[in-house]
């Protein structure tokens, strides 16, 4: 038999052992999730002096907060007592923070307010909660649990220089959040987003929308970006295109100009090897939403259903003794590009 003869180096994907291995996913928690700048949640999440909203990722609970002078705070929801976790809530509006294990409270900004069993507050590295590094980019809050992470600018800057012509994005509010726990690894879901090779089949009407044979996807600095022309563009949506930014190593921005500019995200959150929570979030600039905005959220729902099910279809397939890992077609670059950063970061480059 002879061998196919290609025009492109046939290359492996990363081995499927990845995507199912409980000591690589520990591994991605600490070199990747727990050292890279992770969108946490928006500002109008956080509005008034009191305001709180808790957030958990890599198994590290944390506390976002708006303090009494406005100031924007994130720690770790820890009581330095003895460990516990202190806000049960998801969100809410409070003075204090309260540990309901033994009493002891804290200020908005997580330092020790009262400690009753204790005569006093000075009780060295214990008297806060940990301090997380936090940054704001377009009303977007990131978070980074390493304490020496180079500042957001640093590593993103080619994608936050990308969005400043949105200048609506200061006026967006999180309107409505939908969230979905999928039976596969974090990593097979940002595969399926990197690749459009499946759309034609798997997503009818996102084929029929967007033109595909002009279908784009660029490659930048730590993140890649998609695009096409709508295949029947009214008057109405001449202009500039939707752009759907993937940015590392598990945020999915959407951004949509148009008349009434609007914005959804995607974080893709590791539960397990095989186990994923994602969160689906849109931005709007009233709390009114339209019936074009209905229509627009029905439409992306839509599509994610259909790639739930192709990825729990995959995750099946790395556990079985078939193949030890796949291989690049020539259009799945951006895919090949999310693993080489995905290898550096294990690697420790």
């Amino acid at each position: 038999m002879k061998e196919l003869q290609t025009d492109y180096a046939l290359e492996h994907t990363i081995p499927y052992e990845n995507y199912v291995s409980p000591q690589i996913f520990e591994k991605e928690k600490k070199k990747i999730f727990q050292s890279s700048w992770i969108l946490a949640g928006h500002m109008s999440q956080v509005e008034k002096a009191g305001d709180f909203f808790t957030f958990d990722i890599a198994d590290q609970p944390i506390i976002i907060s708006k303090g009494k002078n406005n100031e924007l705070n994130a720690f770790y929801n820890i009581c330095p007592h003895r460990g516990t976790i202190v806000e049960k809530s998801e969100c809410g509006n409070k003075k204090v923070f309260t540990c309901t294990y033994h009493g002891w409270t804290f200020h908005l900004n997580g330092k020790l307010n009262k400690a009753p069993n204790f005569t006093t507050n000075e009780i060295g590295n214990h008297s806060c909660m940990t301090k997380v590094k936090l940054e704001v980019f377009q009303s977007m809050i990131f978070i980074n649990l390493n304490p020496d992470a180079r500042p957001m600018a640093e590593t993103y800057g080619d994608f936050m220089a990308s969005l400043e012509k949105y200048t609506f994005l200061d006026s967006l509010k999180k309107i409505r959040v939908t969230q979905r726990v999928i039976d596969a690894n974090w990593k097979a879901v940002v595969d399926n987003y990197l690749e459009c090779d499946h759309c034609k089949i798997a997503h009818p009407e996102f084929s029929k929308t967007f033109d595909m044979k002009n279908y784009h996807i660029d490659l930048h600095a730590n993140f890649s970006c998609q695009y096409s022309e709508l295949t029947n563009k009214s008057k109405e949506d001449q202009g500039d295109h939707a752009n759907f930014y993937w940015v590392w190593p598990n945020l999915m921005v959407s951004i949509y100009p148009g008349k009434e500019g609007n914005m959804t995200t995607s974080q893709i959150l590791p539960l397990s090897a095989d186990k994923t929570l994602a969160i689906y979030s849109y931005y709007f600039k009233s709390d009114e939403i339209s019936e074009e905005q209905e229509e627009l959220i029905r439409f992306v729902d839509q599509v994610r259903e259909e790639d739930f099910d192709l990825v729990e279809l995959l995750q099946k397939g790395f556990h079985t003794n078939a193949f030890k890992y796949g291989v690049y077609s020539p259009t799945e670059y951006a895919m090949k590009y999310f693993h080489n950063l995905y290898e550096n970061a294990i690697n420790g480059q």
